[in-house]
């Protein structure tokens, strides 16, 4: 049994007064995606100048802010987004998941306040169509009653079992659907997973230096790599950046 909307359906706004939705994505560079933590007046004052040099600014909700700074962070991304001129870069945000004591504000207090500049919702955490049904018809009402001229569109990002045996049908489910990316710590967490990475290296993982002429090759933990910014290595760049 299918929860989709019929194919005659399927391009109808959600709600009286909402935009038709989008029947071909528009077709933007998203190369760079930058992750501001929009609660830090120092990082949120550098997006004026970023705003040229990547392709998308993200105002990041999720987790990487602390639940006593949730709060803050979504009243800094409603600022960063009234203060600045994005042009042709990109707007997005991570909110905080569906089932979440904030994702439901979230979407509450940034599409009333910043919906006309608002291009792309990332969604956490997003377990099966039904997800996507929800913000759906959510953004479609928000859209009617504040009169946002263009739709805003959902980004899933699946990081359980169950999100990724559902993608057919999370693919499917909203002509908003932007996209899809995998969480690889939470997917490896919900898999009872190890990770090379995520939470600390496995003791077992690791690269040989290249051979020099009359020295051992050197075993290094994780993958070397490099910060361009930065010009150190990756286990500096977890440090510095």
């Amino acid at each position: 049994m299918t929860t989709s909307r019929t194919p005659q359906k399927f391009y109808t706004p959600l709600a009286i007064g909402a935009p038709d939705p989008l029947r071909t994505l528009p077709v933007r560079l998203e190369r760079m995606i930058h992750f501001v933590p929009p609660q830090n007046d120092k990082l949120r004052g550098r997006v004026k100048e970023m705003i040229s040099q990547v392709d998308v600014v993200l105002g990041n909700l999720e987790d990487a802010i602390p639940m006593e700074q949730k709060e803050a962070a979504r009243a800094g991304f409603i600022k960063m987004a009234h203060e600045n001129d994005f042009g042709h870069t990109g707007l997005w945000t991570r909110i905080n998941c569906l089932n979440s004591p904030w994702g439901l504000d979230d979407i509450l207090e940034i599409v009333p306040a910043a919906g006309d500049k608002l291009d792309v919702i990332m969604l956490p955490k997003v377990e099966g169509a039904w997800d996507i049904h929800y913000l759906d018809q959510l953004l479609a009402q928000l859209e009617a009653k504040h009169k946002i001229g263009k739709p805003i569109l959902i980004h899933a990002i699946l990081e359980t079992a169950e999100g990724v045996k559902n993608v057919a049908e999370i693919a499917g489910a909203s002509p908003r659907m932007h996209g899809m990316s995998l969480g690889p710590a939470d997917l490896a967490a919900s898999r009872g997973m190890k990770t090379t990475r995520v939470g600390g290296g496995h003791p077992s993982y690791g690269v040989l230096a290249d051979a020099g002429e009359g020295t051992s090759r050197m075993f290094h933990q994780q993958d070397r790599g490099s910060c361009r910014a930065c010009a150190v290595t990756r286990q500096q760049w977890l440090r510095c950046c």
